[in-house]
């Protein structure tokens, strides 16, 4: 099976991807897949200050309840309250309506995987 893995975001190896335009952060479609259907989001609150590779939130599925990681350090400036009422956005729709967080980044993004590494990763 091959995954959608959108050239323009970077990823974490736990599966997370950041768009560095943006600072829009979620999960891959590959870890949606592997977690099933998700049941429940814990998110942060906007104005946290998040640092690069530690944990933000949770992600609760039908089979699995996984820790979500920040790709980048930066003050959250939107969180997804859609998720809450609607968890299913994030398996639905990985890189679109099921994003979680947005961030004001003030790290670089060295460190993370390219399309191309992350495709190589879940292989």
């Amino acid at each position: 099976m091959s995954f959608e893995i959108p050239d323009d975001l970077y990823y974490l190896e736990s599966h997370e991807w950041i768009d560095p335009d943006t600072g829009r952060i979620g999960i891959s479609e590959f870890a949606q897949d592997e977690l099933g259907d998700v049941v429940f989001v814990e998110l942060p609150d906007e104005g946290e200050e998040l640092e690069q590779e530690t944990e933000f939130g949770v992600v609760e599925s039908i089979k699995a309840v996984s820790d979500l990681y920040s790709p980048a350090s930066g003050t959250v400036t939107a969180v997804n309250e859609a998720l809450f009422d609607r968890p299913e956005l994030v398996n639905d729709d990985p890189f679109g309506e099921g994003w979680m967080l947005e961030l004001d980044i003030d790290s670089d993004l060295d460190g993370l995987l390219s399309a191309d590494e992350y495709a190589d990763q879940i292989e």
